[in-house]
């Protein structure tokens, strides 16, 4: 079985990401998303709500599974026997940055990285700036999906 990692912190997740995760999950019979958990930083969502969130989004993909993660991405890919790493690039810049850990990642464990160039439509897109521009009241609905989108207006409302 061909089984391939998309991993993020997903606060929230994106049209862009669900691009990358959705051209995975035909490229490999199981794809994992792995929601990192970085105690450091406060999300706008908590790991659960994201792990429900893009539960619900990937359904249609039908070979989604969701978890989340804390530590090495490499230590997550050795316990699932996950062999490979697929990581959307917008950038250069990003380039820069996933390609160390690319190489970090194969000397410590084997574990490849398969780079997908993002769909152009979301080459600016991040969960960041989505984030800034719903806070400012800006119209986010073509770069998340419904159920993303609902979730935030209701968290940035209560905030």
């Amino acid at each position: 079985m061909r089984r391939a990692v998309c991993p993020g912190s997903f606060d929230p997740i994106t049209n862009g990401h669900l691009d990358i995760i959705g051209r995975a999950s035909r490229l490999y019979d199981v794809v994992h998303v792995a929601v990192m958990i970085n105690q450091s930083k406060k999300g706008l969502f908590e790991i659960d709500e994201r792990i429900e969130l893009i539960r619900e989004v990937t359904a249609e993909f039908g070979n989604v599974q969701v978890e989340s993660f804390h530590g090495l991405l490499v230590d997550f890919c050795k316990q699932r026997d996950i062999p490979a790493v697929v990581k959307g690039l917008r950038a250069v810049s990003d380039f820069d940055y996933e390609l160390q850990m690319a190489q970090m990642n194969i000397g410590l464990s084997g574990v490849e990285t398969l780079f997908v160039p993002t769909n152009p439509t979301y080459s600016f897109l991040s969960s960041s700036l989505v984030k800034e521009v719903a806070a400012w009241g800006g119209d986010v609905s073509h770069l998340v999906p419904e159920p993303v989108l609902a979730a935030l207006g209701d968290r940035l409302r209560r905030k």
